[in-house]
């Protein structure tokens, strides 16, 4: 039987999208991807006669009535969602919409730009004894976020802090954490469109880069992430310390 498949694209290397993602694709008559954010050549992997929708125009309602004309048809549909579809990618509302539909569907996971960043940095964001816990979020904007989740309540935690949709207020996370107790040194960076061919790196800490981002002129599409593992020198695991042994080694 036909059903939807939400699949995650990667963050733009069109290489960084999973093998199953990309046989699936190959086996949907309808392909409605983020045109905005997905890149181009992962279309490529789309059958010669499969009917291809751009959803960067669209709203929910025109989605569904694509998604829902092609299941009549007896097409499977790929949904394709920038990096991973359970981050920052409106699927509940899609799925909800097909549950009231009675429309199969599965979801197939992606890379998110964090890691995609983070391999960028070439950094580990868990590092022993400096961060065990990474907090993902975003600063409000249009969209409120709730009240126990206000940068104030995050900034008062430890951990490697990542900020999606927060370029452009970077100054306003930098503020809050330096009064919440975090060093002016502490380690930052931010990734412009992580993985693309035109990725940009910006490194610094709470206290310059604000400026260095104000200088590049970037406003969008880029990751922020903030914590001390960014720093992090000489922190080695005990996992493959000869003197630590585990379940499967003595």
């Amino acid at each position: 039987m036909a059903k939807v498949y939400f699949i995650g694209a990667g963050p733009g290397d069109p290489e960084l999208i999973t093998l199953k993602g990309i046989n699936t694709i190959k086996k949907c008559e309808t392909v409605i991807y983020a045109g905005s954010l997905v890149s181009e050549d992962i279309l490529t992997h789309c059958t010669k006669t499969a009917d291809i929708y751009n959803s960067a125009s669209m709203n929910l309602d025109e989605i569904i009535e694509v998604t829902k004309k092609a299941i009549e048809k007896g097409h499977s549909v790929a949904r394709l969602h920038t990096g991973d579809p359970s981050i920052y990618s409106a699927l509940n509302e899609q799925m909800e919409e097909l549950d009231a539909l009675g429309i199969r569907y599965e979801i197939i996971p992606g890379v998110t730009a964090l890691f995609a960043s983070a391999a960028s940095l070439r950094n580990e964001l868990t590092l022993p004894e400096i961060s065990q816990t990474v907090v993902i979020s975003r600063i409000e904007g249009r969209t409120p976020v709730p009240e126990d989740e206000s940068m104030e309540r995050l900034a008062s935690h430890g951990g490697t802090f990542c900020f999606y949709l927060s370029v452009d207020r970077f100054a306003d996370i930098a503020d809050t954490f330096i009064k919440k107790g975090w060093s002016p040194d502490t380690p930052a960076a931010a990734v412009y469109r992580a993985s693309w061919a035109d990725e940009r790196i910006l490194r610094g800490t709470l206290t310059d880069l604000g400026e260095k981002i104000k200088e590049s002129g970037i406003t969008k599409h880029a990751l922020v992430i903030i914590g001390h593992a960014l720093g992090g020198k000489g922190s080695y695991s005990k996992l493959y310390d000869k003197d630590f042994s585990h379940g499967t080694r003595p």
